[in-house]
């Protein structure tokens, strides 16, 4: 082999390295839609990633002893290169069927992302694992040097990973989109083989003709992800796969899976009906007497399109609101279909943390809504947190929290109470009444001061705006003292998937459905 041949070889080892980690930075992006980006979707996919190399690399090495011919690998680069180029053709119906189930049975996202990644991702990774032994193998021609010889092969491939990380989530997904990105790393792996074994003449033309269909593909228009009469919108940022969607006179914000409804909106609207119309009576748990006009600013954390701000400033008055929303580009869907106009809205794209570090800032009341299980931001659950938001509150103030339940398994609302009661003197739980359903939400608040049921009762006794009053009729029933029993969740330890999943298996293993 030619010292020309060579140097054409180690680029192929380069960019199959650029694409096998690329392919996975994509592949995540591919399955949030469907199924977020928990830790355990993480876990699974690196996992099966990992195994599918690692088959590569054993069957790469086998066939590179049978036939030593670079034909036989760049044939296999090609197929790897349009493997990766048709992951967003073939994932439509695969991640459809995945997500239906998940949707339909509510099932642990490890199982869905297992089996759609399994499906999705095993050819083309496999394939690109082949690679590297077989190119080893045409590179050595003598044990001298073989060491040498394998540690440069692997040194590229690793250099050519270690790029195809920051350029795949700099560079081409924010530039490309996620579906061309798949296609744009086939067709630079398969532009090079081609020019690499333009000396064999063997399967030229299929391999141009190859060429010719990707970059076709690259040029199609970029279909819907979730498609649907009612979807007005829908963009893949940063963060979120984020979907609006028209439901009968209102519209609704959907993130990732598009399982739940993250804000909603309808002109003249009142109250939701949902759990963001508790926490319009977050204030009142404080000692009595609390009246409307002693609620003077809000901090909301998880301002998603700006549903509280707008029942805040309906009831309270065009009091400072500060909404910390960590994606931008749903900040700018909130203010271009949900109305999240507010002059006294103040909408930062920062995490809710970050924020809270470095503002000087204390509110009369701080809601965190920022959780939708299981993609539940750990940090923002842990008494280090909680201690964070005290700190930020007014003499009076309050802290409440959004959190999900099952009819009958509070864990997650047990936790995050018992973790607030070791920073607040008092905690309450108002359960959202789920209305028959087997899933619903519950509001946590603490205090800044002590405080009892009985001061929330005499606080609800005197509102005088009929929102309100309709509000406290339907949620004062549903009001009690949290429990102090739970998992207190801390920085350096916050199983937070653990409970969550735990819950999930509960509730599928007792039969239930949403």
């Amino acid at each position: 082999m030619s010292n020309t041949h060579k140097a054409l070889l180690y680029v192929v080892v380069f960019i199959a390295g650029y694409t096998s980690l690329g392919l996975e930075l994509a592949a995540s992006r591919l399955l949030d839609p469907w199924f977020g980006n928990s830790i355990f979707v993480w876990a699974s996919l690196i996992g099966l990633i990992l195994l599918y190399l690692a088959l590569g690399y054993w069957w790469g090495g086998r066939l590179a002893d049978r036939h030593p011919q670079l034909a036989t690998l760049y044939s296999i680069a090609a197929a790897a290169a349009v493997a990766v180029a048709l992951i967003p053709i073939v994932s439509r119906p695969v991640l459809q069927m995945a997500a239906g189930i998940f949707i339909s049975y509510d099932t642990t996202l490890l199982a869905g992302s297992f089996a759609a990644t399994l499906a999705l991702f095993s050819l083309p990774t496999i394939l690109l694992g082949m690679i590297s032994p077989f190119a080893i193998r045409m590179l050595v021609r003598s044990t001298d040097g073989a060491g040498q010889t394998a540690g440069q092969v692997f040194a590229l491939s690793t250099i050519g990973s270690i790029l195809g990380v920051f350029v795949t989530v700099l560079l081409m997904i924010p530039t490309l989109g996620t579906r061309r990105t798949f296609i744009a790393l086939g067709l630079l792996l398969l532009g090079w083989t081609v020019l690499a074994g333009l000396h064999l003449r063997l399967r030229r033309a299929l391999l141009w003709l190859a060429i010719w269909l990707l970059m076709w593909l690259l040029l199609l228009p970029t279909l819907a992800i979730h498609a649907g009469a009612a979807t007005l919108y829908e963009q893949e940022s940063a963060y979120n796969y984020i979907q609006v969607v028209s439901n009968g006179p209102e519209v609704v914000l959907k993130l990732n899976e598009g399982a739940g409804v993250h804000s909603v909106y309808r002109p003249g609207m009142r109250l939701t009906g949902g759990i963001w119309d508790y926490f319009l009576l977050a204030p009142y748990f404080s000692p009595a007497p609390v009246r409307p006009a002693d609620v003077d600013s809000l901090l909301l954390i998880g301002l998603a399109a700006g549903t509280i701000p707008k029942l805040y400033t309906q009831v309270y008055g065009p009091i400072p609101i500060d909404g910390v929303e960590i994606d931008p580009a749903i900040i700018d869907v909130g203010r271009r279909y949900f109305a999240m106009t507010e002059p006294n809205l103040h909408a930062v794209a920062q995490d809710g943390r970050t924020f809270l570090q470095h503002s000087a800032g204390t509110y009369d009341v701080i809601a965190i809504d920022a959780y939708r299980p299981p993609y539940i931001p750990f940090h923002l659950t842990t008494l280090e947190f909680f201690t964070e938001t005290r700190q930020h509150l007014s003499p009076d103030g309050v802290v409440a929290i959004n959190a999900a339940r099952t009819r009958d398994d509070f864990r997650l609302v047990d936790a995050l109470a018992a973790t607030l009661a070791q920073v607040y003197p008092s905690v309450f739980i108002i359960d959202e009444p789920t209305q028959g359903a087997d899933l619903g939400n519950s509001l946590i608040v603490a205090t800044q001061q002590p405080s009892s049921l009985d001061d929330f009762r005499r606080n609800i006794a005197h509102l005088s705006s009929p929102i309100l009053q309709e509000l406290a009729q339907r949620a004062a029933p549903h009001a009690r003292l949290a429990p102090v029993q739970g998992t207190v969740l801390r920085d350096d330890k916050a199983p937070i998937e653990q409970i969550v999943h735990g819950i999930v298996l509960r509730y599928l293993l007792a039969g239930g459905t949403d």
